[in-house]
């Protein structure tokens, strides 16, 4: 099979090239996927997970991406759960070989079944973004009906997310992020926008959950917003200052088949839209996801026609 795979740590995604790598093996509770669309991460190259496996053992060449949708070609021993045929989406191991390939192996509780009318790019741009917003929102923030949330990055892959789950649950939105996203956090259904380059972070006020995707300066002055009894959430580092009277709480995203369920229907109902971008073929992956090209919305790999 065809798959991106990198080598070198230090090329970057300059490293990253189309080769021929062995078809993968289904280990025990895995499913085989024929991959459809996948999403990357552009950090990921920086993770451990990329360079070693669960032991701590160089894994390279290593095969990049982690979001995928795809159908399941084959069933490991012991997989129950899923069938062959059956058109899945999901999140892949931190710390084994991704998604940007023509087929990959998955733990088959990392994937939900897809609706048939649910489109494979469409849900290729879901399982990251999507997890962590629902996770950070309503699983760390605890977020309820009436409280206010003040979202950094409101129309990035994560924030755009965060922004519609948030308004759909009744909370008081407020959006950050440059001066061009304004128009788009509000028609997600940010309340209010922040413009961080022209406006004041303080003018916010006291919310009752700050969810952050930015981390440094942003961060560390984000936590004198968090009202008593509120909490600081953040997916970027583990913040130096808490806030006074709050919690402050920094998680790296989990793969959860319900959730997951949940985002496909939300998907297939309207109720939310990811921001996709581009969408290029498997070959073109190393130009597309270079760091020079920065396209509005999520890159997506198409890597095999529905």
């Amino acid at each position: 099979m065809q798959a991106i795979t990198v080598r070198d740590r230090a090329a970057g995604i300059g490293g990253l090239s189309l080769t021929d790598m062995p078809h993968p093996h289904a280990a025990e509770n895995d499913v085989i996927v024929r991959v459809h669309a996948a999403g990357f991460t552009p950090g990921e190259l920086d993770w451990p997970g990329t360079w070693s496996d669960r032991a701590g053992r160089d894994r390279t060449p290593s095969v990049p991406g982690h979001e995928l949708s795809g159908v399941v070609t084959e069933l490991g021993y012991g997989t129950t759960g899923l069938t062959v045929g059956q058109r899945v989406f999901g999140l892949a191991d931190w710390t084994r070989n991704g998604t940007l390939a023509q087929y990959t192996a998955v733990e088959a509780r990392n994937l939900a079944p897809l609706p048939a009318d649910v489109d494979h790019v469409m849900a290729a741009a879901l399982p990251i973004s999507g997890l962590t917003s629902l996770q950070g929102l309503f699983d760390h923030g605890r977020l309820t009906t009436g409280q206010s949330v003040l979202i950094h990055g409101a129309a990035g892959g994560v924030g755009s997310i965060a922004v519609q789950l948030a308004h759909e649950a009744g909370a008081r939105v407020i959006g950050t992020g440059r001066a061009a996203d304004r128009e788009v956090a509000l028609a997600l259904g940010a309340d209010v926008f922040l413009d961080l380059q022209a406006d004041r972070l303080e003018d916010a006020g006291e919310v009752d959950l700050v969810f952050d995707v930015i981390g440094g300066e942003i961060l560390e002055r984000s936590t004198a917003l968090v009202r008593a009894g509120g909490t600081l959430v953040t997916v970027a580092m583990p913040p130096k200052v808490h806030p006074r009277d709050g919690r402050a709480v920094f998680f790296v995203v989990e793969p959860d088949r319900t959730q997951l369920a949940d985002l496909a229907q939300r998907l297939r109902d309207g109720r939310l839209k990811p921001i996709v971008g581009a969408v290029r073929p498997l070959a073109e992956a190393p130009a597309a996801l270079a760091p020079d090209r920065r396209p509005t919305g999520k890159t997506i790999i198409r890597v095999t026609e529905d």
